[in-house]
C-alpha cells in the first residue's frame, strides 16, 4: 500500500501584511483618493472593519504602507546585492554600475505598480509631516549604502555624490513609469552603460 502524500499548504498570510499589500495595490490602481479603509477590507476579502481595528487612522494607514513599500524595495533594490556591502574592497565602479543596472531593470520589469504607489505615496508625504518622517527613514535603506559605496571607491565627496546618484536612479525610474519613456523599459546593457558614465565622470578626477 502506498503511503498517502500530502502537500503542505503555504503558510496564511499575516493580516497587517496583507492589509499593507493591498493598499499599496490600490495606490497604484486607484491613487490616493481611492485607498479607504472600506476599500482595502473589500479588496482583500476581509471582514469589514479589519482594516481599521490595526489602522485606526488615515495616517496609520498611510504609515503602514510606507513600512511595507520599503521591506518590498529592499528586496527589489537590494542594496546587499552591491558590489562592497560585505567587502569594500570590491567596489569598483564597473561593479557597482551593473549591480544598479541590475535593480533598476528588475523594478521596471516586474514591479511597475510599486512605483506608482510609491510616487503617491511620495507626493502625499509633502502634506503631512508624519508620513514624510517615514517615508525619509524608509529611503535611507537605500542612501546610506550608496554613499558608503561610493566612499569605498574612492569618491572624492560621497555624500554629494550619492544624491546625485539617487536622484539619477530616480529620474530613470519616474522617467521610464509615469514620464516621457515610458512605453519601453530599457535594456540592462543601457542601464548599465549610462550609470558606468555617471560614475566615470564622479570618480574620475
Amino acid at each position: 500500500m502506498n503511503a498517502r502524500t500530502t502537500t503542505a499548504s503555504p503558510p496564511p498570510i499575516p493580516r497587517h501584511r496583507l492589509i499593507a499589500d493591498t493598499a499599496l495595490d490600490l495606490l497604484a490602481e486607484r491613487g490616493m483618493r481611492g485607498l479607504t479603509h472600506r476599500a482595502v477590507d473589500e479588496a482583500a476579502g476581509l471582514p469589514q472593519g479589519s482594516t481599521s481595528n490595526l489602522a485606526r487612522t488615515r495616517a496609520a494607514l498611510l504609515a503602514a504602507a510606507v513600512t511595507r513599500l520599503a521591506e518590498r524595495e529592499a528586496a527589489v533594490l537590494a542594496p546587499r546585492e552591491m558590489p562592497g556591502v560585505a567587502d569594500p574592497e570590491a567596489a569598483a565602479p564597473a561593479a557597482l554600475a551593473d549591480a544598479l543596472a541590475l535593480a533598476l531593470h528588475r523594478y521596471l520589469s516586474h514591479h511597475r505598480g510599486l512605483l506608482i504607489a510609491r510616487y503617491e505615496l511620495a507626493l502625499e508625504a509633502t502634506r503631512r509631516p508624519e508620513l514624510r518622517e517615514v517615508y525619509d527613514r524608509a529611503g535611507r535603506a537605500f542612501r546610506e549604502p550608496v554613499q558608503a559605496l561610493l566612499a569605498a571607491a574612492g569618491s572624492p565627496a560621497p555624500e554629494r555624490q550619492a544624491l546625485a546618484l539617487v536622484a539619477w536612479c530616480d529620474g530613470v525610474l519616474f522617467s521610464c513609469v509615469a514620464g516621457q519613456f515610458h512605453a519601453a523599459v530599457p535594456t540592462r546593457d543601457a542601464l548599465r552603460t549610462s550609470c558606468a558614465e555617471l560614475l566615470d565622470g564622479m570618480l574620475r578626477g
